[in-house]
């Protein structure tokens, strides 16, 4: 008697128990999704700023900024039709997560203008020196008409070379393999 007092009362708090995190569980997926559709459009906002001045620090003279394919491929127009070109988002997997890229290429997609890093999660002190100015300039002026590669503790000898961050290959592999594999849907978006 006593023993089934006890299995109808653990009963009843399992089920008690089972109830009230199922209450706390659909609370905090309501919850989520306001929190989401409220925080959304400002993401979005603050995801469109950065990637404008991404591309005005890539082109510094420019005075127009249009979209004008899918995937985000932008026409950027300057006063000098030296600093005119095509701006787009690059990306791919890095040692530790997602690159987000935006590069530039001049109008008939020859060289790099420049890239920046909208986002990164590598390695502080290592991985992360993709988004350090040393290595990004290297991008500025470089070849497109082949296949960007990366040297390892080396100059660069050819005008589609970079040096690797010493440390850092994976994510120096990354943001290369992220670009070329880019530029080449950029070329044959924009053909013709």
């Amino acid at each position: 008697m006593l023993k089934q007092k006890l299995n109808n009362l653990l009963a009843g708090n399992f089920f008690r128990m089972v109830a009230a995190l199922a209450a706390v569980g659909v609370i905090s997926g309501v919850t989520l999704v306001f929190v989401y559709r409220y925080t959304a459009p400002k993401i979005q906002v603050n995801v469109n700023a950065a990637t404008d001045q991404a591309i005005k620090d890539i082109f510094p003279g420019a005075s127009k900024v249009e979209y004008i394919k899918q995937k985000e491929v932008y026409r950027v127009t300057a006063s000098d039709a030296k600093s005119s070109g095509y701006a787009f988002l690059a990306e791919g997997n890095g040692y530790q997560g997602v690159i987000k890229i935006i590069a530039g290429v001049n109008t008939d997609i020859t060289q790099i203008v420049g890239i920046e890093i909208l986002e990164s999660q590598e390695t502080p002190g290592l991985g992360a020196e993709i988004a350090g100015d040393k290595f990004r300039q290297q991008f500025r002026g470089l070849s497109i008409t082949h296949d960007i590669e990366y040297v390892k503790n080396e100059k660069p000898s050819e005008p589609y070379q970079i040096e690797a961050i010493t440390g850092a290959t994976i994510s120096s592999r990354a943001v290369v393999n992220t670009l070329n594999k880019r530029i080449a849907e950029i070329k044959e978006l924009l053909k013709g």
